[in-house]
């Protein structure tokens, strides 16, 4: 337990809530993506969940928020109990590379010693008590290793939008080396990963030390924030929030998975048992959430369904729909927008209509 306290002690996370959101449009909006909303109408936003469960398990001032700067109200909303210096605002929409050497550049100026946690705002966990113990062996195993450790899963099915990571030689009891690394393979490749039992989902969450962090964004990233660079040496915060206005759109559009997932020789996975779902697409969430008699997945939303099945169904308070006849559909509105299509592969569906509702309808529609 003392080992324990120490390892708490240096342990940080950034909780990335700067995204978009669309791949679940048209209930996630530009001005108001999912991260922030009470998709399920349990109280709590996506974020605030997140929040509440790191929050279980290492000091809340020792948690991150970076978002983007036109959601800054949203968090602080949210958050309230969010230290202002912990919310981190990017002027511009980068990817998850630039956020999280932002991240480590902040932290390391508080702890030189500290360990992170890179955590999505979008995801369920079935079994919080196994989170936190795979949490912690995680914390101490990068307390002890140089390289980035990701929390994999154990593919129940053959998702095609999801990351599959290939495990390596052993490196203790559940962790492993990675392998190789694939983004969102066809469906017929993730069904061959599945049935060979070699790889496990990406579930986005990664453990590392900050310092490791920082070392491989300084062979990446131009040195905006880095401590060696003479113009961010001593910054204050409200200094570095400036800088960040000025000088952030000088980063690469970079993810961590291809930054240092897919390029770095210390990069190890372990295998993790706490029920992990992702809640950032259509299809993610059905499989996610329990099913009627008809396979059917009606959230919060007034239905009448009839011979209908496998289905998805979420529609704002005061509006009743009557289905029939319905197989393995997204049924989903929104303000001005009602989609229906296909939950399979409904995100590349998805991009696709969004990019052709902007150009002939307008940005009202996004």
């Amino acid at each position: 337990m003392g080992n324990d306290r120490n390892i708490l002690d240096k342990a940080y996370c950034v909780i990335l809530a700067g995204g978009k959101g669309r791949r679940l449009w048209p209930n996630s909006r530009e001005e108001y993506p999912k991260q922030f909303i009470d998709f399920f109408g349990s109280g709590r936003t996506f974020l605030q969940q997140t929040f509440d469960r790191l929050a279980a398990i290492i000091p809340r001032e020792h948690i991150y928020v970076n978002t983007n700067e036109a959601y800054r109200s949203l968090v602080v909303e949210q958050l309230p109990e969010l230290p202002a210096e912990n919310l981190l605002a990017e002027p511009i929409h980068r990817n998850t590379a630039p956020s999280v050497a932002w991240a480590c550049h902040r932290i390391l100026k508080r702890d030189s010693e500290a360990n992170i946690i890179v955590s999505p705002s979008d995801y369920e966990v079935q079994n919080e008590e196994a989170f936190r113990e795979n949490i912690m062996e995680g914390l101490r195993f990068v307390d002890r290793y140089d390289g980035l450790l990701t929390m994999g899963i154990k593919p129940t099915r053959p998702e095609p939008g999801y990351g599959y990571i290939q495990l390596g030689e052993p490196v203790g009891e559940h962790v492993f080396r990675v392998q190789s690394f694939t983004e969102k393979p066809s469906r017929d490749f993730a069904r061959m990963f599945v049935e060979s039992g070699e790889f496990y989902w990406n579930t986005g969450l990664f453990l590392s030390r900050a310092g490791f962090l920082q070392q491989c964004f300084e062979k990446l990233l131009p040195p905006i924030f880095r401590e060696s660079d003479t113009a961010a040496k001593n910054l204050t915060v409200e200094e570095e929030n400036e800088l960040a206005q000025r000088q952030f759109q000088y980063y690469p559009n970079l993810s961590i998975d291809h930054s240092i997932l897919e390029r770095s020789e210390e990069v190890y996975v372990m295998k993790c048992s706490f029920g992990w779902a992702d809640l950032g697409t259509w299809h993610g969430i059905y499989e996610a959430r329990s099913k009627s008699a008809d396979d059917n997945v009606i959230i919060d939303s007034d239905v009448i369904i009839d011979e209908s099945h496998n289905n998805i169904v979420k529609l704002p308070k005061g509006r009743l729909a009557v289905i029939n006849g319905l197989d393995g559909y997204i049924v989903a509105e929104k303000d001005n927008v009602l989609l229906i299509c296909k939950k399979e592969d409904s995100s590349d569906l998805i991009r696709k209509y969004i990019t052709d509702v902007q150009i002939s309808k307008g940005d009202e529609f996004i």
